[in-house]
């Protein structure tokens, strides 16, 4: 007969009753006599279950000690999520999208700094003092004469005479350029350390964090090292105070690349692509978005060239060069390779058929793709970028025919971010969404 003696003198805990009350009966250590029922009871596989279940295994110091180390840890990576909330992601995608628009400002503003050749006003490059600008009489004549000592002050002044006030003007210029960049860094910066803070950075999202921070630091160490190449002594045969080219084109292409990543990355988060079907022409029609994208960033690179060489200046003419299809004067640098980078006529004569070309391709990739499958907003993304690159390439042959107005010019480039924006839009809505 069950001897609820013979569990309580083994010292197991109520635990143990409860499992013997289950019909483990004469649960005690093995080998040992019961003395109420004169049994031998033998060790079980349950005995040691409940052995366990009533001695916790020990912990170690240095276990114990990680334990709220641990739990720290990950309380901390749990802000760290994959998903934002919807009020939260529309705040992030607002911050990218003011990011992209705060790009676009300094890509214009820059635009505008060098057609009315204010770029080398300031000489030199200081990261905090530079955002003071000359207060008094005495520091803006300090100023002017420092410009005074570099080759553009010099060719300028063979040409016409520069008063203080004709310097101020051109000094104000690359200054709100400068102060616009900085802007830009602390547009991004501010909010970014907020959001980490808040855990609104999903873990996707901090490596492009990184790229973004890393190329508004790269665009700033290309502005200097671009002003300093003009302001050095001229190699050039007509002798006039110029950025190199390539700088100039390399620090406009890390704009445009730099807005283009903060453009899509606030239309991931404020415009989710709508559903399309996965068929064989959508796939191509994809492929193709992005051959018309790299299209159009390549023909706002070789506008860079043509800016810096002044070559809008060279043939005003369309469709054709001095009556002439092909001109003389296409190839007179050795090596051959160098007219495509430091012809002024050779340069024009690029930017002019690649300008063509892209209209030609986006013509008919709206062609192939008018039938297609679309989403309302992809169809709507499509026709806004036929529709630029017309009005992009009527502004620049207007520009080019009325010999480079700076309003005119400038509108010609910010027309070429525009027709960007629109085929980053076209390659965001058209994307393979995942199933």
């Amino acid at each position: 007969m069950f001897s609820g003696f013979c569990l309580m003198r083994s010292g197991l805990t109520a635990s143990a009753v409860s499992l013997a009350g289950r019909g483990f009966r004469h649960v005690v250590q093995n080998q040992i006599h019961c003395p109420r029922c004169q049994k031998v009871v033998q060790g079980t596989r349950q005995f040691s279950v409940m052995k366990n279940l009533r001695q916790p295994k020990p912990v170690s110091g240095i276990l114990r000690f990680l334990q709220p180390v641990r739990k720290t840890t990950s309380t901390a990576a749990g802000k760290v999520v994959k998903e934002l909330p919807p009020h939260a992601e529309k705040i992030v995608g607002g911050w990218l999208i003011g990011c992209a628009g705060m790009v676009v400002g300094a890509v214009i503003l820059g635009g505008v700094t060098r057609l009315t050749e204010s770029g080398l006003s300031m000489v030199d490059w200081r990261l905090l003092k530079d955002m003071k600008p000359p207060g008094s009489q005495q520091e803006w004549e300090e100023e002017f004469k420092r410009y005074k000592q570099f080759p553009e002050y010099k060719y300028v002044s063979s040409q016409k005479e520069m008063t203080l006030s004709d310097f101020k003007f051109i000094y104000y210029m690359e200054y709100a350029h400068r102060m616009w960049g900085r802007g830009v860094g602390l547009v991004f910066a501010l909010p970014a350390l907020y959001f980490l803070k808040k855990g609104w950075i999903t873990k996707a999202m901090r490596p492009r964090l990184a790229i973004y921070a890393s190329f508004i630091g790269f665009q700033g160490f290309l502005g200097w090292y671009m002003v300093k190449s003009g302001l050095e002594e001229q190699k050039s045969p007509d002798g006039v105070p110029r950025v190199s080219q390539y700088r100039l084109a390399a620090h406009l292409g890390s704009a445009l690349f730099l807005y283009t990543l903060f453009l899509y990355g606030g239309l991931m988060h404020l415009s989710k692509p709508q559903r399309m079907p996965n068929t064989r022409q959508m796939t191509r029609l994809r492929v193709l978005t992005h051959g018309v994208l790299t299209m159009v960033l390549v023909t706002a690179l070789s506008g860079a060239f043509v800016a810096g060489l002044d070559a809008g200046l060279t043939y005003n003419s369309w469709p054709k060069m001095a009556d002439k299809w092909i001109p003389d004067d296409l190839v007179t640098i050795a090596p051959k390779w160098k007219n495509m980078f430091e012809n002024p006529t050779t340069v024009q004569f690029n930017h002019r058929h690649l300008a063509e070309s892209t209209v030609l391709a986006i013509t008919g990739f709206w062609w192939v793709a008018r039938k297609a499958p679309l989403s309302p907003r992809a169809r709507t993304a499509l026709n806004c970028l036929l529709g630029m690159a017309f009005i992009q390439a009527s502004l620049g042959i207007t520009t080019l025919l009325l010999y480079v107005p700076t309003h005119l010019a400038a509108t010609h480039q910010s027309g070429s971010v525009t027709l960007l924006s629109f085929a980053t839009w076209l390659a965001h809505e058209i994307k393979r969404m995942p199933k």
